[in-house]
């Protein structure tokens, strides 16, 4: 949040809310005077720890959302609602790229389960209220502040501590990695497009095997990462691959951003970390 509230443009009114999205009264107070639009980040994020809670990924994810779909649809001027939703909604798919009308009713953990619900709860709420909402499928999203729970993360302090990192597969999984700024760029887009019900891909449609992402990684930092092989997690996929047509068509999105550039701007921002006493 102080990142957040240094980055700020002078002149510009940011004002910040901390609190829980399955409280009605922080709801409430994030929403007490009219909004163009609502961008909904908040969740309970990762595949595998869900499998360990799921009680708190439904709560959160579903329930949350539910919260705020509420106070949306009872606003004067409804507002814009943009939810972030994943691609592990897919599934274990056969079929690449992935498009928005693939099957996508057989999850394969809570987490995957809880954001599809959302999907449909937004569906329900455009339905009967004629709320405009927008699903976002990130995939694979990398970059500064990456979450110290993702692969991109390990991998890089892997390179700089040597702590293990399990490398599933043999590192022969394919992930459609998409650095954060053109999810960004996507997500603003959104946020300025009342489409109705939309569920939109946000990618880059170039997946890149996990053996060469690392690769990547040790290259910039001049170092190796302790990788050590290990079976695939229940819940994990072979591969990721956005169809992006979509975004292109009715946001006007484009990625920007190669991995191997997006690679180094994550260990420009991971070595100044490193630094900070």
């Amino acid at each position: 949040l102080q990142e957040v509230e240094t980055a700020t443009n002078p002149g510009r009114r940011l004002i910040i809310v901390e609190g829980d999205i399955r409280d009605p009264g922080d709801v409430g107070a994030a929403l007490d005077a009219p909004v163009d639009s609502i961008i909904h980040l908040a969740a309970m994020a990762g595949v595998r720890a869900s499998i360990e809670n799921p009680a708190l990924y439904y709560d959160v994810n579903v329930m949350g959302t539910l919260r705020l779909l509420e106070a949306a649809r009872t606003m004067a001027a409804k507002p814009l609602f943009v939810f972030a939703s994943t691609s592990s909604v897919y599934g274990n798919a056969t079929a690449f790229p992935l498009a928005e009308d693939d099957p996508c009713d057989r999850p394969l953990v809570p987490y995957s389960a809880s954001k599809r619900a959302a999907e449909m709860l937004g569906h329900a709420f455009h339905n009967l209220y004629g709320l405009d909402f927008t699903a976002l499928r990130l995939f694979t999203v990398y970059g500064s502040r990456n979450r110290p729970d993702m692969m991109a993360y390990k991998v890089a302090d892997s390179a700089s501590s040597g702590a293990a990192v399990p490398l599933y597969n043999r590192g022969q999984l394919h992930r459609d990695w998409t650095h954060v700024s053109d999810i960004t760029a996507g997500v603003v887009a959104a946020a300025d497009k009342r489409l109705g019900y939309e569920v939109i891909n946000l990618g880059r449609g170039e997946p890149v095997l996990l053996a060469d992402f690392v690769r990547l990684i040790e290259a910039d930092a001049g170092a190796a990462a302790s990788m050590k092989e290990a079976a695939m997690p229940p819940g994990d996929v072979h591969k990721t691959d956005a169809s992006i047509e979509k975004a292109r068509a009715l946001l006007g999105y484009e990625p920007r951003v190669s991995v191997a550039e997006g690679v180094r701007e994550l260990m420009t921002w991971f070595a100044a970390r490193a630094e900070v006493p």
